[in-house]
């Protein structure tokens, strides 16, 4: 059997390239249920370095891990219509405790429930049940609460990673005295993704806020950050929500201030989801297959022992673990680095060995033969380089740079990322259909008045949404004049690209996933 390479290109068919690259770096594979996916160890590794970094960082904010039932009784949810409407046609129901056998002797439902169950779609209903009993004064906030688990919504379009029915997520649930800190912490949160994206997957995002129309069921804002992928869509890599007292006064959590006054506290909820590994497939993978950050590698270095005489295996082996334990030795931000030596090289061909890591996306290749302990050279490939671009380097020259050259390896990842991520700005409703008429058209910033009706409108002709109103980017026009973008431009007298109508807020426009 020949070497599978990764068949399809990313300029020919984006959506086929994604999915075969996930087949192809057994990152996942497809599940019996429809819409669900087995995550394969290759891929769970990358998710459990995301959590155990992003948990450390929660931990670091105060917040503490819980669990909360996977189950959720329907009066739960009737108590907040707006959050139930939000979820309505994604849940699934459990209304029996059993199965029997029917008089042809096929298993059927059995021993209805006495009232149905909702599979979890979101916390937060489970969440204010708990909050309720728990918090009675206010010396008992900040109430800081996270939790990783899965959600089941029911969705009709999946895609593996991106859109499941069922989704590997962490969910943090907090309570606060005042609105004002409750708004701080949700923007808190959203900072404290926005930083591990750079900082550890090589992802820049734009971070602002959902208009009205996009906001979380029963939120009061919605805060979000959006990135870019390869083929100009942008993907909702994950959100912090505001949601006031909307949550508490339906579950009745209260709490006596200092003055002896009862008062509802003000809550929020923020989270992201396995979805932060297609977002790095999309944004970094190439025509070779994936390509893994340094920072969130399962393995940043493979080391390939090359055994072509079984005289010399015995050879190669120890010098091959012993360049392991010493690689094991240098630190990498903070922590060890993380290597593997291929033990199954010697089941396969060299050309199956090679490629098998390249298509995983291994940040650096090290291979070692006979030949290069006679030379006492190593042959060292970096994923973000050309495959055929290796370096021969002694072992002490190996370890002296290995560290730098993770590092170099996330910086060249975020820059090329960097140079797609600026939109630029459009004026004229010409222009923005001009643009999005184009295969591939990137994000733009353009005015518009964000009403439900404008959205629908843009999203209809134009198959575009309003991704966020930004905080943070400047359009990489040079002639664009207008300053500084303001934290909120919603009450800007600009008009609105679509419309002509004054009101418009400066928006980040794009086609989506």
């Amino acid at each position: 059997m020949g070497i599978i390479l990764v068949k399809t290109k990313r300029e020919d068919n984006f959506s086929d390239w994604y999915q075969e690259v996930i087949q192809e770096a057994e990152l996942a594979d497809h599940s019996p249920v429809r819409g669900c996916m087995i995550v394969r160890p290759c891929g769970m590794g990358i998710w459990e370095r995301m959590k155990q970094d992003l948990d450390a960082r929660f931990r670091h904010l105060g917040h503490r891990n819980a669990y909360f039932p996977l189950f959720i009784p329907l009066s739960f949810f009737e108590k907040e219509a707006e959050h139930v409407e939000g979820f309505a046609t994604e849940c699934a129901v459990v209304t029996h405790h059993r199965i029997a056998a029917d008089e042809n002797g096929a298993f059927v439902p059995a021993g209805p429930l006495e009232e149905p169950l909702v599979v979890r779609p979101t916390s937060e209903t489970m969440v204010g049940e708990a909050f309720s009993r728990w918090i009675s004064s206010y010396r008992d906030l900040p109430l800081l609460i996270n939790q990783w688990s899965n959600v089941v919504r029911w969705e009709m379009r999946t895609r593996m990673f991106l859109r499941t029915t069922e989704i590997l997520w962490q969910e943090g649930h907090t309570a606060h005295a005042t609105a004002e800190e409750a708004d701080q912490h949700a923007r808190t949160m959203l900072d404290t993704y926005t930083s591990f994206l750079k900082e550890r997957v090589a992802i820049p995002v734009v971070a602002g806020e959902k208009t009205e129309h996009e906001r979380f069921p029963g939120a009061v804002a919605t805060y979000t950050m959006e990135a870019l992928m390869q083929d100009g869509k942008a993907l909702q890599v994950g959100t912090s929500h505001m949601l006031g007292t909307h949550f508490s006064k339906a579950s009745k959590i209260t709490f006596q201030t200092k003055e002896g006054k009862e008062e509802y506290v003000h809550t929020t909820s923020w989270g992201v989801t396995t979805r932060m590994v297609g977002a790095m497939i999309m944004m970094h993978g190439d025509d070779e297959g994936c390509i893994v950050p340094p920072g969130i590698a399962p393995d940043q270095v493979v080391i390939l022992p090359l055994v072509h005489r079984a005289e010399d295996r015995d050879l190669i082996e120890q010098a091959c673990h012993a360049l392991a334990q010493d690689i094991a030795e240098l630190q990498y931000q903070g922590e060890a680095v993380r290597v593997h030596v291929d033990r199954v090289a010697e089941r396969r061909a060299r050309g199956d060995q090679f490629w098998g890591w390249v298509k995983k996306g291994i940040p650096i290749r090290i291979e070692v033969g006979k030949r290069e302990l006679d030379a006492g050279l190593l042959s060292v490939g970096r994923r973000d380089l050309p495959t055929s671009q290796r370096e021969q380097m002694s072992k002490e020259e190996l370890l002296h740079s290995l560290p730098l050259q993770l590092q170099e390896m996330h910086n060249v990842l975020y820059e090329r990322a960097l140079k797609r991520h600026q939109p630029q700005y459009l004026s004229s409703k010409e222009d923005l259909l001009s643009h999005f008429r184009q295969e591939g058209a990137s994000w733009v910033l353009a005015y518009v008045r964000c009403t439900p009706e404008i959205e629908r409108s843009l999203q209809e002709e134009l198959g575009v949404t309003v991704r966020c109103i930004p905080w943070n980017v400047i359009p990489r026009n040079a002639n664009f004049d207008h300053g500084q973008i303001e934290e909120c431009a919603c009450a800007c007298a600009s008009a609105c690209i679509w419309t002509g109508e004054k009101g418009g807020a400066l928006v980040l426009v794009g086609k989506g996933y």
